[in-house]
């Protein structure tokens, strides 16, 4: 029996709203809560006709969306066998698209390199918050992706408690807290641009850029430079926060509908394996 078997890399996307997170979920009162995993992994195994099993770069929170997210599968070199497929994992996106909801999309379907993991070879991740401030609210056509804050900001005071926050720290006031896990992270970008435009008066963008988030950090570092912006907090909320070793109460978490996914780095093909290992020996020795 032929077991010989590929892993096939994944570039997708989706809306977030409608879901309850990246991760597949156990039914809660009989009910099978709607994921992006879980959709995603039936889909597959309706096509390759195998239980499909996902890894994903980066577990997005409920109403969270991505526009780069990556995710790879093992699969059995039979399953591409089929006549739809002939080998060629990119006709895998055609075949999705017709079968997926439109508010998950897969841009690219082809066979990894060597070495490649989607978690565990990641370089880093970068997100992009979506926010206004215009007492209008958001743009009907993008209510979905842009976050409302019901003040007035100040942007260069939200772009210096960024630069306060880069760096390697430890953000355990901002995340929330898993067991045997770290809060120590490298947040590599944070700026605050104003993309304000006349049919979106009042509207800005943090680019966030790290190794790797924690649960719910990403919001968390927004919700302190809006606080601070806005004027609600002082200029040295976060380096008190920075200075607590748990999860602060005073941190106010932005909404996670601003919040998407827009792309994770890789090293170079020869270097894959190599960084998926230094990641997963951080992570054991925690």
């Amino acid at each position: 029996m032929d077991t010989a078997t590929t892993r096939l890399r994944l570039d997708l996307a989706y809306d977030g709203t409608d879901f309850h997170g990246w991760a597949r979920q156990q039914p809660q009162g009989g009910a099978q809560l709607r994921t992006v995993q879980g959709v995603l992994e039936d889909a597959l195994s309706r096509i390759l006709r195998i239980d499909v099993a996902l890894t994903v770069a980066g577990r997005t929170d409920a109403g969270v969306h991505a526009a780069g997210q990556v995710a790879h599968l093992d699969v059995p070199l039979t399953s591409l066998d089929q006549r739809s497929i002939d080998g060629d994992p990119r006709r895998l996106v055609r075949r999705l698209g017709r079968l997926l909801p439109e508010d998950v999309r897969v841009h690219d379907c082809q066979i990894a390199p060597d070495g490649f993991d989607a978690r565990f070879s990641a370089l880093r991740r970068h997100y992009v918050y979506r926010i206004t401030t215009h007492p209008r609210g958001a743009l009907p056509t993008r209510s979905r992706d842009t976050a409302t804050w019901p003040k007035p900001v100040s942007l260069d005071t939200m772009q210096d408690t960024a630069d306060f926050l880069v760096g390697l720290h430890d953000f355990a006031a901002f995340c929330k807290a898993k067991p045997n896990a770290t809060t120590v992270r490298d947040l590599q970008e944070f700026s605050w641009r104003d993309v304000s435009t006349r049919l979106e008066p009042q509207l800005y963008e943090a680019e966030v850029t790290a190794d790797a988030f924690c649960w719910s950090m990403v919001r968390s570092l927004v919700g302190t430079c809006l606080a601070v912006g806005e004027g609600r907090r002082e200029a040295s909320f976060a380096s008190e926060l920075l200075a607590e070793t748990a999860r602060s109460s005073r941190v106010p978490v932005a909404a996670a509908k601003g919040l998407s996914l827009v792309g994770v780095d890789y090293p170079d093909d020869a270097e894959l394996a190599a960084r998926a290992a230094v990641t997963r020996d951080r992570r054991h020795a925690l």
